[in-house]
């Protein structure tokens, strides 16, 4: 389980390929306190670390990720949003995300409001029941509120330190993103 604030931005250090899973290997501050096994979200998708390498460590990502994912973009030099697990009793200062990314979406506007940014995404209407204004989402693991959403579009407001301290800043027109769409509305939807 994750909060969707995000702890840490990683550097993608290495990409490599093994049979159809992609190997990664990221680089960022926290990785004397990682251990082989620990769960970790990158970009809101839930890996496993395999292996310390001493200033980086490494996660696998199966076909399954890679397909529901916007892993199966990621670059030598890319940026990603990290956050560890949540421990138990800890605050939960985002929403309860799961790190199971259920689609990806694309960005198609980015609007400077003058000391804060409204991003707009387009997602496939499938999921449509599952995003309200004013409910959660994690973008790339970003817990964040939605505002003024159809069919297929959402938007979401961006802080300044939100900007400065997670691969937004990064984001471009055309992008992709994960989404993953709030725990509770999947349960609700399921039981209608």
């Amino acid at each position: 389980m994750f909060t969707g604030i995000v702890e840490e931005v990683g550097v993608v250090q290495n990409v490599s390929t093994n049979l159809s899973n992609k190997i990664f290997e990221l680089e960022c501050s926290f990785i004397p306190e990682l251990k082989v096994d620990q769960s970790v979200s990158h970009n809101g998708v839930c890996l496993t670390v395999t292996e310390i390498l001493g200033d980086s460590y490494k996660v696998t990502a199966i076909d399954e990720t890679l397909l529901k994912s916007n892993l199966s973009e990621l670059q030598k030099g890319d940026l990603v949003n990290l956050e560890r697990c949540m421990k138990l009793g800890d605050r939960l200062d985002g929403h309860i995300v799961q790190g199971h990314v259920d689609t990806t979406g694309v960005c198609t506007a980015i609007v400077d409001k003058d000391g804060s940014w409204l991003f707009t995404f387009s997602y496939n209407s499938e999921f449509k029941n599952l995003v309200i204004n004013k409910g959660s989402i994690s973008i790339n693991g970003t817990s964040l509120t939605v505002i003024d959403p159809d069919d297929t579009t959402l938007q979401v407001a961006i802080i300044p330190y939100t900007y400065e301290h997670t691969n937004f800043k990064n984001l471009v027109v055309g992008q992709s993103v994960n989404l993953e769409f709030d725990i509770i509305g999947k349960y609700i939807a399921r039981k209608l």
